[in-house]
């Protein structure tokens, strides 16, 4: 709950969906498990990245998302992952970087979980 704008109904949520760290050898995996990543169209020359998958649980991808909302248009105090998101506001669009900030927090809050650490507010942690 020390990451800006996730509290105890978004962190208890993704506490119990996850429910074991080892069931993810890469933190980046928790955002294809929720289906926050873009679903890939491949066929003969043709490759593109389309929309999220949304093959994740509808709810808490819900509830990331409006955290990330929150977080991009509501949390005043600077961090580097607001900046980031608002940059990436400015430049493809708020729907599309609340959906990018929403998988960052998601690989985020498990890397916190796994190394057992806070969120600090000058620096984010590795992944």
């Amino acid at each position: 709950m020390t990451i800006p704008g996730v509290g105890p109904v978004i962190a208890l949520s993704f506490l119990a969906l996850i429910e074991n760290t080892e069931r993810f050898p890469k933190t980046t995996n928790v955002g294809a498990f929720l289906g926050l990543t873009p679903r890939r169209y491949q066929s003969g020359e043709v490759d593109y990245s389309g929309r999220i998958s949304k093959r994740g649980d509808a709810a808490r991808r819900r509830l990331l998302y409006e955290a990330a909302s929150t977080l991009i248009s509501r949390v005043k105090r600077y961090s580097p992952l607001k900046s980031w998101a608002v940059r990436l506001a400015a430049r493809r669009g708020f729907k599309k970087a609340a959906v990018a900030t929403a998988r960052k927090r998601a690989v985020l809050m498990l890397t916190l979980w796994k190394t057992g650490e806070e969120f600090h507010w000058t620096k984010e942690a590795t992944t």
